[in-house]
């Protein structure tokens, strides 16, 4: 290819590049960070906080306190939606796993009463050594036979 061709394929794209462009114009606006504290990682240890000019605020601190050292860390963040509404978030992330906490997350709905006695019975069942493994045993439950009257379907 000629240098011409590439100069002429070179000048074609950029009269076709947006003019004037700047990843920064349009609606986007340049929040300043007010605050900001940090520290470490040291020896595992950190932790961090830091507040923006539209009010969002993020904290963090972790160290290797978990088994075999992992990390354990606990924080939070607060912002508040356009319509005025706080939002409150905190966590905790540890052996038994990540956890968020706030009150904008939906909450369960409580467990009817027969699955709170099926529960309390496993566990009493479990108690005495008694174990359903999910494994049928036909010498446990009598070979698959009833001991009503039998009906055949055809």
């Amino acid at each position: 290819m000629s240098s011409y061709a590439i100069l002429l394929s070179l000048v074609s794209a950029a009269m076709c590049a947006p003019q004037n462009y700047n990843r920064l114009s349009g609606p986007f606006e340049i929040i300043p960070i007010i605050s900001e504290r940090s520290s470490g990682p040291l020896n595992g240890a950190y932790n961090f906080e830091f507040e923006t000019g539209n009010g969002i605020r993020r904290n963090e601190q972790g160290s290797p306190s978990g088994p075999n050292g992992a990390v354990v860390s606990q924080g939070g963040w607060t912002f508040t939606f356009p319509d005025g509404t706080p939002a409150q978030f905190s966590f905790v992330a540890d052996e038994g796993g990540y956890r968020v906490e706030s009150p904008l997350l939906p909450k369960p709905h409580p467990l009817p009463r027969h699955a709170i006695e099926q529960i309390e019975k496993a566990a009493r069942e479990r108690a005495q050594g008694i174990v359903h493994d999910g494994q049928y045993d036909p010498s446990r439950y009598g070979g698959g036979q009833s001991q009503g009257s039998r009906r055949r379907y055809n």
